[in-house]
């Protein structure tokens, strides 16, 4: 899969995408993870990326030539999903992530400021929340969306059962407890059902224990 990631602060993402799983990820070319500056898609010898907002009112707006003509620029594979990062959006769910994990091509638009011209949207496929809180631009937002779905993609995980057992793999359950040594701490153990190798037993407790969600 490839991800193309729209924004005024390329360097905020180097660090997060070369550690651990995505950083595993891109060297065994399950994912492939692209920045674009928006400042480079600019026509003004000012490089502006955003402007006043007709009308009045606070703050300022990103433009949508930048953006417009970022989306143009970059290669468009035929299953390809454009996503805007906004309070305003639908907010994302695992359900979301397993549904994106299946295009070839995932491009993230990063606000900042005020948000972007309505008229960006006419180039988008979804508004994309990750919740009830503003944030001060895309870009955290759009790491959280990139890891959910790139730890989904077939062998990214070594096993790919090791999502399916995990938080909200199926709506409305929470991931069993997990414990690991030591077997006693503070004189609470380790329930006794996960010690003695009946995977059987293993498992029925897990299935029992698993939380609902509300």
């Amino acid at each position: 899969m490839r991800f193309d990631l729209l924004t005024i602060f390329p360097g905020v993402f180097s660090a997060y995408l070369n550690e651990s799983i995505l950083k595993r990820a891109q060297r065994s070319k399950k994912v492939s993870f692209h920045t674009h500056d928006l400042r480079d898609f600019t026509t003004d010898k000012h490089r502006s990326v955003d402007d006043r907002p007709y009308g009045g009112g606070v703050g300022m707006v990103m433009k949508v030539e930048p953006i417009y003509n970022a989306l143009k620029a970059l290669p468009n594979n035929s299953k390809r999903r454009v996503l805007l990062m906004s309070a305003k959006g639908k907010t994302f769910t695992q359900a979301d992530a397993k549904r994106l994990s299946s295009y070839k091509q995932i491009v993230i638009v990063c606000p900042r400021y005020e948000g972007v011209d309505e008229r960006v949207m006419d180039y988008v496929d979804e508004e994309v929340s990750i919740g009830n809180y503003v944030l001060t631009g895309g870009e955290l937002p759009a790491m959280v969306v990139v890891d959910a779905i790139t730890r989904l993609l077939p062998g990214v995980l070594g096993k790919d059962e090791s999502s399916v057992d995990e938080s909200h793999s199926e709506p409305g359950v929470l991931e069993y407890p997990q414990y690991t040594r030591p077997e006693v701490f503070k004189r609470k153990p380790v329930p006794k059902e996960l010690l003695g190798g009946n995977h059987k037993k293993i498992a029925l407790w897990r299935q029992v224990h698993r939380k609902k969600t509300v």
